[in-house]
């Protein structure tokens, strides 16, 4: 059997996903992380009124083109508290940083520029009309599309949607990521081990990756290698709702592979098995009824670089983020010559040598197996390698994922 190529992988997985899941609406201050469900258009002008961008005295530019020229104080204006009469020659209106300029008022003469004395205020610098002044919609207009439907709210746009009059927010449901971990050799992080066992971890990365990417995890636990056991895990996903099945170790074909047979039994629709990838060739994918199924390997770093390539695309697809297959890598150079590449795109861990003057160095770490979780903890990014890639030396182009940058 041909391996797949990893864009087609992908590609496959997303063409798979049903569609977003369902919009709720939650408070603005319960939003922070989840996804827009709906374009978001202002409700409101912002500023509402023209504003003074700075303390001072608000006047008339054409009353002090010559200075220095006395001005009669007739009021403030404060934020909250606006100046509500009119400004007419010869006159100012003390004023300060985000209040309302009163009408009339066309500058701005900043307080340093200025000398007050009991009722009167005397400019000693001419100030040009429109001077530290915001227009009223300076920042946004009412009815203007400010944020698009797929984006996570992060701070910056809560801020923006709760500026543009927004107290709930349209956001996607938490899609709901079933994570089972497989192996008669796992036991729980704290749980005695014996002499042929291992603490799992990938499961906990394959949760965290998952949490991160907008989704909330449903932890099926460790199951063993036994067939009833593993499609009793699987009844259980499916009694839980779960929108994805993310299943750890057992996707290959060896005596005590049995996930894909588990899955099978239960009725999944295979849609493909291997892909021309390292680490992680036995990635599996199909389809449980509405669930999306995606198998991946044991070894703990093909399990985590896989759920960086596939399962975090394929929650944001469910999310609706119309970014969920766009290529997240970017440009760097090579740290160190390279030999030819065989058939598999390969990933490999990296340190990087960054400068403010040149594209990050990367330089790949010497050991590469896929089981070494120290390697994949202190790099910092992937170094993508291009099926039949020929050599290359230090300093050629390359590509490489950052691991120290959110992949949202």
């Amino acid at each position: 059997m041909s391996l797949l190529p990893v864009a087609e992988a992908l590609d496959r997985i997303l063409a798979a996903i049903a569609g977003p899941v369902e919009a709720e609406e939650v408070p603005i201050t319960r939003a922070a992380g989840r996804t827009l469900a709906a374009d978001l258009r202002a409700t409101r002008t912002q500023p509402p009124f023209p504003a003074s961008a700075m303390d001072g005295y608000a006047v008339r530019a054409a009353d002090v083109a010559t200075v220095p020229a006395r001005l009669r104080l007739i009021g403030t204006s404060a934020a909250g508290h606006g100046f509500a009469g009119p400004l007419g020659p010869g006159e100012a209106v003390r004023i300060f940083t985000g209040a309302p300029v009163p009408e009339g008022a066309d500058a701005i003469l900043i307080q340093e520029n200025a000398e007050a004395e009991g009722e009167t205020v005397t400019a000693r610098e001419p100030v040009a009309a429109g001077r530290f002044l915001r227009r009223a919609g300076l920042d946004f207009c009412g009815g203007e599309t400010l944020l698009r439907a797929g984006e996570t709210l992060d701070a910056r746009r809560l801020a923006l949607a709760a500026s543009a009059g927004y107290a709930v927010l349209p956001v996607r449901r938490k899609p709901r990521v079933a994570v089972l971990a497989t192996g008669d050799e796992l036991v729980r992080p704290g749980e005695p081990a014996a002499w042929d066992q291992i603490v799992a971890s990938n499961g906990l990365a394959l949760a965290a990756l998952s949490l991160e990417a907008g989704a909330e995890t449903i932890d099926l636990g460790i199951v063993s290698d036994d067939l009833a056991a593993l499609r009793d895990a699987v009844g259980r996903a499916r009694a839980a709702e779960a929108d994805l099945l993310v299943t750890l170790g057992g996707a290959s074909v060896g005596d005590h592979d049995l996930v894909q047979a588990a899955l099978g039994a239960e009725g999944m629709e295979l849609g493909f098995w291997r892909v021309a990838l390292r680490p992680g060739k036995p990635l599996m994918h199909g389809r449980l009824g509405r669930m999306a199924v995606i198998g991946l390997p044991g070894n703990p770093v093909s399990s985590i670089v896989c759920g960086l390539l596939f399962v975090v695309p394929a929650i944001r697809a469910l999310l609706g983020d119309p970014r969920a297959g766009e290529d997240r890598s970017e440009p760097a150079l090579l740290g160190r010559d390279m030999p030819a590449n065989d058939a598999r795109q390969d990933y490999l861990r990296a340190r990087l040598d960054t400068a403010p003057d040149r594209l990050p160095l990367a330089h790949p770490e010497t050991r590469q197996d896929s089981s070494m979780l120290s390697v994949l903890g202190t790099s910092e990014a992937l170094l993508i390698r291009p099926p039949h890639a020929g050599p290359a030396k230090a300093g050629d182009p390359c590509r490489i994922i950052r691991l120290d940058r959110r992949i949202l």
